[in-house]
């Protein structure tokens, strides 16, 4: 099995109107309807995840679950790592079994998504209780030009999580650091 790598930039919109106008105006392809992605990030105790900067994640989108780890991203314009990716059973059978390893799930966060297309990419519209977003996730030539072509330039982009943006966030209201979730 050869890993994949993902290559990512997000890009912060003032509402989900602006952000599905600026996807239809660089000509995206309509992909998946908007769902809902209920995800956990697990580690160990010490977090030694978290240290590396890397992320073992538990995903449930339309009744399907996906376990993903991500790799330390690599200093750069965009962020860049390692992705392992599997579909699983059941999440709560998952999230009992990764327990019973001494894992457990420490941070929880939602988001709507739907995603659209264009040579070279992935454009996913994203709604969280931060804001709304647009990920744009492939090969670079096609993320730089699909920026570009939504009038955004190299110092638009947003390469934190969204767990990172969420502390941040909170932090300059001074509010406690919770889960990102929905109502």
């Amino acid at each position: 099995m050869t890993p994949s790598v993902e290559r990512e930039i997000k890009l912060r919109f003032a509402s989900l109107e602006a952000a599905r106008a600026a996807v239809r105006s660089v000509g995206a392809t309509p992909l998946r309807t908007r769902r809902l992605q209920d995800d956990r990030l697990v580690d160990w105790a010490d977090g030694r995840l978290r240290e590396e900067h890397c992320v073992l994640r538990v995903r449930v989108e339309d009744g399907a679950v996906t376990l993903t780890f991500k790799g330390s991203p690599r200093l750069g314009p965009m962020k860049v790592r390692e992705e392992l990716e599997t579909a699983i059973g059941e999440s709560d059978v998952l999230l009992a079994l990764l327990e019973r390893l001494g894992l457990r799930a420490w941070f929880h966060y939602q988001k709507y998504r739907e995603e659209y297309s264009r040579p070279g990419i992935v454009l996913a519209i994203d709604e969280t209780p931060i804001g709304t977003f647009v990920e744009l996730e492939g090969n670079e030539r096609g993320i730089e030009e699909t920026a570009r072509a939504m009038g955004r330039a190299p110092v638009d982009y947003v390469r934190d999580s969204y767990r990172g943006l969420f502390v941040k966030a909170r932090k300059a209201k001074g509010l406690p650091v919770i889960d990102m979730v929905f109502g």
